[in-house]
């Protein structure tokens, strides 16, 4: 039985457009939420709210697990906030398929980032979603933009080349990378270096600042093989310390040149168009999934199926047609 919550969904709105903490928080918990009250309280808060502001920023931040990407965001992260920017991070912890419960759970690695007033960090569970994302992250960075945050930055979990779907939410895609994890060469393949803007070269210091440099000459050559991107934008590769927090500046920089290029050539805004278009047929889709398996007049006995499956009674094929002839 499904608990219906208290909510005043202009309420919500009003405190999200003063820029409350904890509204927002409670918005994208609603946002999150599987049950159907919740889902139509989120649709109402989503429906009445706009960004403050059109100037905003989305970065994607993805890498391999060891890569640094909590250190880095929140080095990039303080980098960012003394600038006096206003700044929201989304971290997506990945999910357990057994439990289907976040395995790392609220997230402290980012002790001074969070401390700070012009900060918001909200971590989400994957879900099992595929793109290293969650599957409510477009519906949290709206939130975000709404309550006047200007750079929104989304932290994957690690993604292979298949997954990724982030750079379908984002506006600029910064590729995270060490020396010495066995995944020069793959990356160099075609597939998430393809999408991303900017590639790193964290851990850049102490011994590591040879090889570093060396990694990052490597990629450079390699990006000249790959087609302009139709943005116009020619990737670079940059060396960076999160601990020392050396190389920020330069990449704030550099993230500032893409976004002055792709305004101009009106690409970062026709980007901003096929993100809203992707959301959309995403947000119809999970709509329709939830609505044909809640209808009542849909009898669809998964538990029964899966056993004819699995007796080879039935094939694949057969059962999706079962389901699927009741629409």
């Amino acid at each position: 039985m499904e608990v219906k919550r208290n909510i005043n969904p202009q309420e919500i709105c009003n405190k999200i457009r003063e820029g409350n903490i904890g509204a927002l928080s409670k918005a994208i918990t609603l946002c999150e939420s599987n049950n159907d009250s919740d889902k139509e309280i989120s649709s109402q808060i989503l429906a009445n709210l706009k960004p403050k502001n059109k100037n905003t920023i989305r970065i994607g931040i993805t890498g391999v697990p060891g890569a640094g990407k909590s250190t880095f965001i929140e080095a990039f992260g303080n980098f960012l906030s003394n600038l006096g920017i206003k700044i929201a991070v989304l971290t997506i912890d990945p999910s357990s398929r057994a439990t289907k419960g976040s395995i790392l759970g609220d997230k402290t690695r980012m002790e001074t980032l969070s401390t700070k007033n012009n900060v918001f960090i909200r971590p989400s569970p994957a879900s099992n979603f595929k793109g290293g994302v969650g599957k409510n992250t477009p519906e949290s960075i709206f939130l975000c933009e709404s309550a006047g945050y200007e750079i929104i930055l989304v932290e994957t979990v690690g993604v292979g080349q298949n997954e990724i779907s982030v750079s379908d939410m984002v506006d600029f895609f910064l590729l995270l990378k060490i020396t010495g994890s066995g995944d020069e060469l793959q990356g160099i393949k075609r597939g998430i270096i393809e999408m991303s803007d900017l590639i790193v070269i964290n851990k850049c210091d102490g011994n590591n600042i040879e090889e570093s440099i060396k990694a990052k000459n490597e990629f450079k050559l390699a990006l000249q093989l790959f087609p302009i991107k139709s943005s116009n934008w020619k990737p670079k590769v940059v060396t960076c310390s999160s601990i020392k927090k050396e190389g920020l500046e330069n990449i704030w920089d550099c993230i500032n040149e893409y976004v002055s290029l792709t305004k101009k050539n009106n690409y970062f805004f026709e980007s901003r168009i096929n993100q809203n278009k992707t959301n959309l047929l995403n947000i119809i889709n999970e709509s329709l999934r939830i609505s044909f398996f809640n209808k009542k007049s849909v009898d669809i006995n998964l538990d029964k199926l899966f056993k004819e499956i699995e007796q080879q009674k039935i094939t694949v094929f057969e059962a999706s047609q079962k389901i699927l002839s009741q629409i």
